[in-house]
């Protein structure tokens, strides 16, 4: 193995080509593993030769500088290949939801101008909205992308494109309207994957990290996928979540670090107990922390995992718009529960007041719309000037749409998003305030609470629940919990038990389909 010195001792720029993350790491250590799924595993020195066989195939297609190539797949081989390919190519790479439908599909086809899609046999969805916009389809099994690109000449030469170059489209959830297209040069993808590593995580070249979250999205693309690669680590993935076959992936795979979305962490929490009320053994103890993203974590979760695991757990915060983490509990520090920490290096964070005014430091409990600027910030929306405009303030900050405080330490703790608090009868009623007490009953496995119009308050409050298995509550039980705890004006209407609230494909509960 080459003496080359490890990246976090000799960090690289962080303006510059993505492929460069994965180029580097293959030179420095090019047979250390880095991938395992199933029985599928690559080296590093692997992986890059099927990146760049795997762009020699798009270039054969005719895929060139700034054309964009759609990526529908889940967790699998096929998308670390296909997306360092098109970057090498200077091409911009549009991860897609798996679960999308044909409609959902046609729609970012069409805004994104993709020139072909990449996806896996058997996605019908796929092959619908491809046809329907009129454009190639390429279809890979992932135990076959090997085989697929093996007689294809590698591209040798040095990546096409420049760091400030558009790198990828990431498509914003919808959920205030149409998905919008965030564009990603390669350096805020790049920056973002090194500054989680080197000012918050700490990942380390012998680390193995759980690959559940799907590379699709923000976290998993650069918490998990881009991290890795560029410190070196490996990556044990999954392209599914089922808590008792992650566990024992876990266990096999020896792995060190965990991210997930709370759900995911509650969800192995209960796993991990059930194994242990059987009297199972659970050799567990290769895991180092765990990373909370994606969503709210509730303090509760955070303590009975914390408990459970016997290692820490810390939180973050990011968006699409900020390429993936933008800050983060570090991991080198005690935690503050409750907070999403501290900016990560290179990001800068401000609050500003529904009137406009910038929150002082030192003032602890004011609240104002989270704002932020840095390198890993989008270039703006794909073909959206307005939106674009709009997203930024007139200092060029971003605006994130959610309401946070600063401690006295300078953490951060999100209070909630602007859209969510609820205005009942004149008083600002934040959910996440009483879903954290909701989460303290130990009946409550998952809480929601949203505001519904209410003619004599304005909005009232109300809540959803679903319960740990085999746990039952009375009627009224939860509610009179609630106000034990929280003023009156606070407390919900009513509390409803549903077998389980909606979420999205990276385990985030969805309020919308709630309201």
């Amino acid at each position: 193995m080459s003496t080359t010195p490890d990246p976090s001792a000799s960090p690289m720029a962080r303006a510059g080509h993505i492929a460069e993350l994965l180029t580097r790491t293959a030179a420095d250590v090019p047979e250390k593993l880095a991938w395992r799924q199933g029985e599928q595993e690559l080296t590093y020195a692997e992986l890059l030769d099927l990146a760049q066989r795997t762009a020699g195939n798009l270039r054969s297609m005719g895929v060139g500088p700034g054309d964009r190539v759609a990526l529908l797949v889940p967790n699998t081989l096929v998308f670390p290949a296909v997306f360092y390919g098109t970057a090498w190519l200077g091409a911009v790479v549009v991860p897609l939801n798996p679960l999308s439908t044909a409609r959902e599909l046609e729609y970012y086809l069409t805004d994104s101008g993709a020139s072909l899609l990449w996806t896996l046999p058997g996605m019908d969805a796929g092959a619908q909205a491809a046809a329907a916009v009129g454009i190639p389809l390429v279809t890979t099994a992932p135990d076959a992308i090997t085989a697929f690109v093996a007689d294809v000449a590698p591209v040798l030469e040095a990546p096409r494109g420049e760091g400030d170059d558009a790198a990828v489209v990431i498509y914003t959830s919808g959920t205030t309207g149409r998905p919008k297209g965030a564009q990603l040069t390669h350096t805020n993808v790049r920056a973002n994957a090194i500054a989680t590593v080197e000012s918050m995580t700490r990942v380390r070249r012998e680390d193995t990290l759980f690959a559940v979250m799907p590379f699709f999205h923000v976290f998993g693309l650069s918490v998990v996928l881009n991290s890795a690669i560029y410190m070196g680590a490996m990556m044990s993935v999954t392209s599914r979540f089922a808590p008792q076959e992650a566990l024992d992936q876990i266990v096999r795979d020896r792995v060190t670090v965990i991210p997930g979305v709370p759900t995911i962490h509650g969800a192995l929490v209960s796993a991990v107990r059930a194994r242990r009320a059987k009297g199972q053994a659970l050799d567990v103890s290769a895991v180092r922390f765990l990373i909370s993203g994606g969503a709210s974590l509730p303090v509760e979760t955070l303590r009975t995992a914390e408990e459970t695991w016997g290692v820490p757990l810390r939180e973050g915060f990011g968006i699409s718009e900020g390429s993936g983490a933008v800050s983060f509990n570090p991991i080198d520090r005690p935690g503050r529960p409750g907070t999403v920490g501290l900016p990560m290096d290179g990001v800068e964070f401000r609050l500003v007041t529904s009137e406009g005014v910038e929150v002082p430091e030192g003032d602890t409990e004011t609240a104002g719309e989270l704002r932020m600027r840095g390198d890993v910030i989008m270039s703006g929306y794909l073909g959206l000037p307005e939106a674009t405009a709009a997203a930024f303030d007139d200092d060029g900050w971003l605006r994130t749409g959610d309401l946070a405080r600063r401690d006295e330490d300078g953490y951060y703790l999100v209070v909630d998003r602007l859209k969510d608090v609820i205005i009942r009868g004149g008083y600002n009623v934040y959910p996440r305030e009483v879903e954290e007490v909701l989460y303290e009953h130990p009946a409550v496995a998952e809480a929601a609470v949203v505001g519904l119009p209410d003619e004599r308050f304005g909005e009232e409050v109300v809540a959803y629940v679903s319960l740990e298995a085999g746990t039952s509550v009375e009627d009224g039980e939860l509610l009179e919990f609630v106000r034990e705890r929280l003023a009156a004006y606070k407390c919900p209407q009513s509390v409803t038990v549903l077998d389980g609230l909606p979420k999205n494909t990276t385990g985030k509960i969805m309020k919308h389909p709630l309201r």
